[in-house]
Parts: structure tokens; C-alpha cells; sequence
């Protein structure tokens, strides 16, 4: 896949992607890296990654800090930003695309603690940190995107409407970071082939993978939706304040959200 973004066109940018030790993080700020920007490589419990990540980017004369964090764990978070802080004074883009709630042994709750209180929280936590002129991109899906009026498979039930959930608390901040000058936009891709998520589906749930990429004709790869990320947190916001990447036969829109 090659980079969306033009060598060079994010120089001087500072940029922070959770979840990025793997998958669509790793691959979306690898994209950033690449046009200029300095980036962190955010992780959980990945760090042997997110320092193979970091070394590969900098034998490209790219600039990345690596910080764990849980993004649960509100104190977690604040030595998170208050490491940015100290590197580099402050972001210009951060990209909220750390999710998860199939995970065994994390708690019935943790896809709920996950997806809309971590969220929100990192959210607040770098508020202090985005001036004027930066934005916020939050990473879904359409299954969880679509959940009020479209169901989905219910082995992701939980996390779809946890995410929605996260979705929804991040939207009425939009009036504070409108205030702030700081812009807000929701991608929401359909099921990406190689992802963790779905391999859990579609073992859970055999074919479900196969059964979605006939009813959408074609599903995007890791690398191709980290691109529309990447393009996301430059390109203009829509009114809606949203990207929809692929296709959404099947996806009935809620006229609530302005979709």
C-alpha cells in the first residue's frame, strides 16, 4: 500500500496514535511518520512491537517516542500526555484507535470502560495539549457505527454498542472542541480483513468474514484502512463529522446522528 500522504506534508506536525504497537495503529502511524510528523507509538502490553515499530521508522529519519499506557487507568493516561508534554510541548493530531472488549479475563465491563470511558478520558487528558487548528479522529466500525438501527453478529454485540456508546460521549464534546478550535471526525470502516477483531468473529462465527465481503463486494485490508485514518486527520470534516469508508449495503443510516 503506498503512503496517502506526501512526503514531507506533515513536517513540524506532532501526532499521537493509541493502540499503535499493531494493525491499523501501527499502520496508520507509520504513514504519518513518513510524511514528516513526529509520532508516539502508543501500546498497552506490546512494548517488544512498539520498539520494533519505533526502530524501523527511525532507519527512515523518522522521529517516534514510545509510551505504554492503560488507557483505562486514569492516572495511566495522565503520565501518557504528561510525557508528550515534556518531549514536545503539545499535539497536533491525536487518533483515538485503541478499542477492544473480546479479550478473555478483562471483565464483563471492560468493553464499556474500554471503548466509551477510556475514550472520553483520553480525550480530556489531551485537551490541555491541542491548540487551535488540531484535530481529533476516532477509528469504528459500521457494525458498531450502525448498531442502533442496524444489527449486528452476536458475538460483537457488546463491543458494537460500547463503541457506539464511546462514539455518542465523544460527539457532544463537539461543541468544546469547536470552541477550542480543535476539529473532530468519526472513520468508520466495515469489517477489515486481518484485523484481530475479525479473526476472533470468524472464529466465533466461521465465515462471517466471507459472508460480509459478499454482501459489500469487497473488504478493505489493514494498510488500506490505515490510509483512510491517515487521510482523515488531514483532509476536510465533513458537516456530519464523518468518514465512511467502504461499502454500507445493508447498513441502515439514524436519521438522529445526521448520518
Amino acid at each position: 500500500m503506498t503512503n496517502p500522504l506526501a512526503p514531507g506534508s506533515l513536517a513540524g506536525k506532532r501526532i499521537l496514535v493509541t493502540g499503535s504497537s499493531r494493525g491499523i495503529g501501527a499502520d496508520t502511524v507509520s504513514y504519518f511518520a513518513e510524511a514528516g510528523a513526529r509520532v508516539v507509538i502508543n501500546y498497552r502490553n506490546k512494548e517488544a512491537r512498539a520498539v520494533k515499530l519505533q526502530a524501523q521508522l527511525a532507519e527512515k529519519g523518522a522521529e517516534a517516542l514510545v509510551i505504554g499506557a492503560d488507557l483505562t487507568d486514569q492516572a495511566s493516561v495522565a503520565q501518557l500526555f504528561e510525557k508528550v508534554k515534556e518531549a514536545w510541548g503539545g499535539l497536533d493530531v491525536l487518533v483515538l484507535n485503541a478499542s477492544g472488549g473480546m479479550e478473555a479475563d478483562m471483565g464483563e465491563d471492560y468493553a464499556l470502560r474500554l471503548n466509551r470511558d477510556a475514550q472520553v478520558n483520553v480525550l480530556q487528558a489531551a485537551l490541555p495539549l491541542l491548540n487551535p487548528g488540531s484535530r481529533v479522529v476516532f477509528v469504528t466500525s459500521h457494525q458498531a457505527h450502525f448498531i442502533r438501527t442496524t444489527p449486528t453478529m452476536p458475538e460483537y454485540v457488546a463491543v458494537a454498542t460500547s463503541k457506539r456508546a464511546g462514539e455518542d460521549a465523544l460527539r457532544e464534546h463537539i461543541p468544546e472542541l469547536e470552541t477550542r478550535g480543535v476539529e473532530f471526525v468519526v472513520v468508520s470502516g466495515d469489517m477489515i480483513e486481518g484485523t484481530i477483531t475479525a479473526t476472533l468473529l470468524n472464529r466465533m462465527n466461521p465465515a462471517a468474514i466471507e459472508q460480509r465481503r459478499e454482501a459489500a463486494g469487497k473488504l478493505y485490508n489493514v494498510a488500506e484502512f490505515a490510509a483512510e485514518v491517515a487521510l482523515a486527520a488531514v483532509e476536510p470534516v465533513g458537516a456530519d463529522h464523518t468518514r465512511l469508508v467502504g461499502d454500507t449495503t445493508g447498513f441502515e443510516a439514524d436519521e438522529r446522528a445526521g448520518e
